[in-house]
């Protein structure tokens, strides 16, 4: 199975545990990759994703394989063509290029979501006149590293929008479709690791999101409506954000997202689910997880050469030794689970801390 992904780690254990040989093209190339695939080429996933290279890097993985087809993680929202050209190849497990599309036109998406009656904030392509509390979004942007405040944004880029600011928390809904149903796999609560000039980065995140009954029903009853008109496959997250009861859709992730390891369930495999449901079948009901559990992502804190350590098991994405990581770039993602959210994030929170000092012990 091909994957491809700005990060392929997750997609590549979760489909090693359903019984598949991973061929990874990612933007890494980290240790806990490289052991999962059966081969790897690493490949930039920066913007923008330079297509020639992808498509060539697929083509060596692919040589004198059987492969049953491709699994496209992040990276793509923007090149829609990219994934055209891929599927062209390969069977394209995942939502079309068109769907993509049509998800991550901002006009189009507000539009859909006042159509299906799902609250969404306020969208515009021109910049608002008053620009205070208004952010400006890039078209197909991920991870929280392209928002800004719209005061802050040069004027004239055509690749980005402009979204009225909600006030409230960020709840992330992941969902599992096959065109005609959705089942929800569950909620978590997100948050948001800031720099000066990337004030909305991606953090992590938290499960289950501590919601009452009748907001989760509310919830499963829009993303039920939005698929219902915009068909989804597979594994797809909602990104909300919740202010007391009230909630507005900012926007659909159309592919296995940030989460996909706190979702991972206990000896079997989400991949092995997306797949099922691109080809149409969802399981009766989701799977069940017996602790809360917490992910986040640790960026280096200045420009580091990986050295080479023991890292604790809780840790992900290990950077191979001798690696270059910038500052403010993801050096690895580490994870906690607890008898309650509170407990996993808590604990989350001391296993980044603690691999700073491991590093800084490594490099000193």
């Amino acid at each position: 199975m091909l994957i491809a992904a700005a990060s392929g780690r997750a997609l590549a254990a979760s489909a090693r545990r359903a019984g598949y040989v991973p061929l990874v093209a990612d933007g890494f190339g980290d240790q806990d990759t490289l052991a999962a695939a059966a081969s790897h080429v690493r490949v930039d996933f920066g913007r923008p994703i330079d297509g020639d290279r992808l498509i060539t890097a697929l083509q060596t993985l692919a040589n004198s394989r059987d492969c049953a087809g491709i699994v496209c993680g992040s990276g793509f929202e923007d090149r829609p063509d990219l994934l055209t050209n891929i599927g062209g190849r390969w069977p394209l497990l995942g939502n079309s290029a068109e769907t993509i599309t049509r998800i991550k036109d901002p006009l189009g998406f507000a539009a859909t979501c006042r159509a299906a009656n799902i609250p969404h904030p306020e969208t515009s392509l021109v910049p608002p006149t008053d620009a205070a509390g208004w952010l400006a979004k890039r078209i197909g942007g991920a991870g929280g590293w392209h928002i800004r405040p719209a005061d802050k944004e040069e004027k004239g880029d055509k690749e980005i929008y402009f979204q009225r600011r909600v006030k409230g928390e960020p709840i992330s809904v992941l969902l599992l479709c096959n065109a005609s149903s959705v089942l929800v796999l569950g909620f978590s609560a997100q948050w948001t690791a800031p720099t000066a000039r990337h004030p909305y980065r991606y953090g992590g995140a938290v499960r289950p999101a501590p919601l009452a009954d009748a907001v989760k029903q509310a919830m499963t009853a829009a993303v039920e409506r939005l698929n219902s008109v915009m068909p989804l496959v597979g594994l797809n997250s909602a990104d909300f954000v919740l202010d007391g009861d009230a909630f507005q859709l900012l926007e659909i992730n159309p592919r296995p997202g940030a989460t996909f390891d706190l979702f991972e369930p206990e000896g079997s495999s989400l991949f092995a689910l997306h797949l099922d449901a691109c080809l149409g079948t969802l399981p009766t009901r989701a799977p069940s997880y017996q602790t809360a559990m917490a992910g986040a992502i640790v960026y280096a804190k200045r420009d580091i050469v990986a050295p080479a350590l023991d890292w604790p098991e809780w840790m992900a994405d290990r950077p191979v030794a001798g690696s270059r990581i910038k500052v403010e770039q993801p050096l690895c993602s580490v994870s906690a689970r607890g008898a309650t959210t509170l407990e996993a994030k808590q604990l989350v929170e001391q296993r980044k801390a603690m691999v700073h000092t491991l590093l800084a012990a490594g490099v000193s």
